[in-house]
């Protein structure tokens, strides 16, 4: 089964009076929906714009491994196990909130900043937080988070070159920049597959683009 989701249908909330523009693909906060709580592991994909100076202040989570890709711009990251990092495009931020951990990420730089934040339930939950960063992550490559039994495949296809989707349980695909194709289906930027029971699919870019695709063992 292929469910499609259209950035266009996502939930919009954030804060426009102090420069957040957020876009969920779940149920999130205030905006609650029975039948989009999440996908396998997924608790959140939230598309964030932060004006230059906006950003969230210190806040807390637990038992959530919480992945970061930057699409434009420069996160600055601070947590209260003493973590300071600025995050720019390419680059992939993991923080494991654990049995809890305070932080605040926000827009320190001058130009407006755009990332999607993932939200995955561990299997485990407890534990001591930790906190990493890739940098630069060229395409094909896999960064594994056992944490969730979850894989994160990043591809950017040039115009017209094919892209396998992970044979998998569950695959989540996550449209970041250009438009594909995925069984016919024409995907623009923020839209996304929730993929579940099916192999040999592939993603046909129409223009280059770039594509976030969680696999799931379960």
């Amino acid at each position: 089964m292929i469910d499609v989701r259209r950035g266009t249908d996502r939930y919009r909330g954030g804060n426009e009076a102090a420069g957040i523009d957020t876009r969920h693909a779940f149920s999130f906060g205030s905006f609650y929906d029975p039948d989009n709580l999440r996908f396998g592991p997924v608790l959140a994909v939230n598309e964030e714009s932060l004006a230059p100076g906006a950003g969230f202040d210190e806040h807390p989570h637990h038992h959530t491994e919480i992945v970061t890709w930057v699409v434009e711009g420069e996160l600055t990251h601070r947590d209260d196990a003493g973590h300071a990092a600025t995050v720019h495009p390419g680059d992939l931020q993991h923080l494991s909130s654990a049995g809890g951990v305070r932080h605040v990420e926000r827009n320190d730089g001058t130009r407006p900043l755009c990332f999607v934040q993932m939200w995955l339930a561990p299997a485990d939950p407890g534990g001591e937080p930790a906190y990493g960063i890739v940098r630069s992550v060229a395409d094909g490559d896999r960064y594994p988070l056992p944490a969730a039994s979850a894989v994160l495949h990043v591809r950017r296809p040039a115009a017209g070159e094919k892209t396998p989707v992970p044979d998998a349980p569950r695959v989540y695909v996550h449209v970041v920049r250009g438009d594909v194709r995925l069984d016919g289906v024409e995907l623009e930027p923020g839209d996304s597959a929730r993929i579940t029971g099916e192999e040999g699919l592939e993603i046909t870019a129409g223009s280059p683009a770039e594509l976030l695709l969680w696999e799931f063992a379960s």
